[in-house]
């Protein structure tokens, strides 16, 4: 017999992260080699565009794991849009994720009333679609690939 609980616990939220965590890594590899490197936690990435008076015009928050870049927020104020801002944010995420992190991939998640042509003009593939979440919209997994390989042997070329 088990007695099932409801209701916010973040001591057994944690206990369970670290036991979930602790049970993938013992049935992975590729997670076993990346405890105590710098891969294992993930890493803040904000870019900020702030308009003459100091404003938040627009910005980006995600995050780096491994060798991906993770974009949660991508938004620019209605005055901005359509002046390649949001496209300099993402840019310049793709950039630091690349140059200073390693990064090889980018992912996001984009409804479709909001973004996903957007990415897609700027090398997105949709990979996952998941209709009525929440219900009357679908949602957007979208990836990209950061770093090309060169053809004569395989070594990143850095580019996008």
């Amino acid at each position: 017999m088990f007695r099932i609980e409801t209701g916010v616990d973040n001591d057994r939220r944690d206990l369970l992260r670290r036991r979930l965590r602790d049970t993938n890594t013992a049935a992975s590899a590729v997670l076993r080699a990346l405890r105590g490197t710098s891969g294992e936690r993930e890493r803040p990435l904000h870019v900020w565009a702030l308009d003459e008076t100091g404003s938040l015009a627009g910005g980006l928050v995600g995050h780096t794991w491994t060798t991906w870049l993770h974009v949660t927020y991508l938004w620019v104020d209605e005055p901005h849009r359509g002046t390649g801002l949001g496209s300099h944010l993402l840019a310049q995420a793709e950039r630091i994720a690349r140059e200073d992190r390693g990064c090889l991939n980018s992912r996001l998640e984009t409804w479709d009333f909001q973004a996903p042509d957007f990415y897609k003009k700027r090398g997105y593939e949709v990979v996952c679609e998941i209709p009525d979440y929440p219900p009357g919209i679908t949602e957007y997994t979208l990836t990209k690939r950061l770093r090309r390989f060169s053809p004569s042997g395989g070594t990143p070329s850095g580019g996008v």
